[in-house]
């Protein structure tokens, strides 16, 4: 009876029990440690309620969040070599990005998007951190291109959104070589007068800082992100030096003159629309009233200062 009772009855009734209750409904802050309801985590953009950390969230998730209705175009990316140098460490670089395009559901690190943001066209490239760190390899490297040719060809301006450990050590020289080329390409959108605006995100380090991610009209960054071209913990190892608190983080950058602004994700959306506005609206939004070089006095208005200042001469007054 024992054997029955403890052994093969909690087999039977395993087999018939379903368990309906997702394994992701509530989701725990990496910086707080407090537990939020998915739903009320999707509501806040995944800006934590509690502390306010700013969780790293997925290029589709920003577009749907920036441009006007969340409606928006994606563009088709060019096709590249998937493994050009055959390259392999614990596994096969090609094993390595059919497991990160199933984890994301997309080919690569960068997305790129156009639609109106404000009412105004904008054409938006956001890297994901998730696939491969958000690393810059061929394939990132022809979304940027791809997404600055379509900003000139549009008269849009162009936003990137960074987040990447930096190059894709995969791809060898070939993902350095992406660095010089987005410094063309969005050489090409200044010379076509067009913004282009950068917004740092958690975090944006390596060959990604030291090419297209620094090199914006206006660099906006989220909070608390990290931003540099090594790691604090390399730093340390090679200086030998305790660096300062939130060295490499968006508010110490601000003070020191790296950045231009720090924004919440709640108001990155306004914050771009207004920027947007007062790069591409220069003129005065009213007629400008241009003084005239001398100011002419009236007859009278002189008479009456000599006769003030004749009565204020004259004997016996104070």
């Amino acid at each position: 009876m024992n054997w029955l009772t403890n052994k093969v009855l909690p087999k039977i009734r395993a087999l018939g029990r379903r368990d309906d209750t997702p394994d992701n409904l509530w989701h725990k802050c990496p910086k707080c440690g407090q537990m939020i309801f998915h739903r009320d985590l999707a509501a806040a953009d995944k800006v934590c309620p509690h502390c306010g950390h700013h969780m790293r969230i997925s290029p589709k998730e920003r577009f749907k969040a920036l441009f006007d209705e969340g409606e928006y175009t994606q563009i088709e990316l060019p096709e590249v070599t998937p493994d050009p140098l055959k390259f392999r460490d614990s596994k096969k670089y090609t094993d390595r990005l059919k497991e990160n395009r199933a984890k994301t559901g997309e080919p690569d690190a960068v997305l790129v998007a156009h639609g109106e943001l404000g009412g105004i066209q904008t054409v938006i490239a956001a890297q994901d951190f998730a696939f491969m760190g958000g690393s810059m390899g061929l394939a990132a490297g022809e979304a940027l291109i791809a997404a600055a040719k379509l900003a000139v060809l549009q008269e849009s301006p162009l936003i990137v959104f960074a987040a990447a450990g930096g190059a894709r050590m995969q791809e060898g020289i070939l993902s350095l070589m992406q660095m010089p080329r987005t410094v063309i390409a969005v050489q090409r959108v200044r010379e076509a007068n067009l913004p282009y605006i950068v917004v740092l995100t958690d975090p944006t380090t390596g060959g990604v800082t030291a090419s297209y991610a620094m090199l914006g009209d206006i660099t906006v960054a989220e909070p608390d992100a990290l931003i540099g071209f090594a790691g604090p913990r390399v730093i340390e190892q090679t200086i030998r030096e305790t660096l300062p608190d939130g060295f490499q983080r968006s508010e110490y950058l601000l003070d020191h003159g790296m950045i231009d602004m720090v924004v919440h994700r709640h108001e990155m959306r306004d914050t771009l629309i207004r920027l947007l506005d007062l790069l591409l609206n220069v003129q005065p939004k009213a007629e400008v009233v241009h003084m005239p070089d001398q100011v002419v006095i009236p007859p009278a208005l002189e008479h009456a200062d000599a006769g003030d200042d004749a009565v204020a001469d004259e004997p016996g007054q104070d």
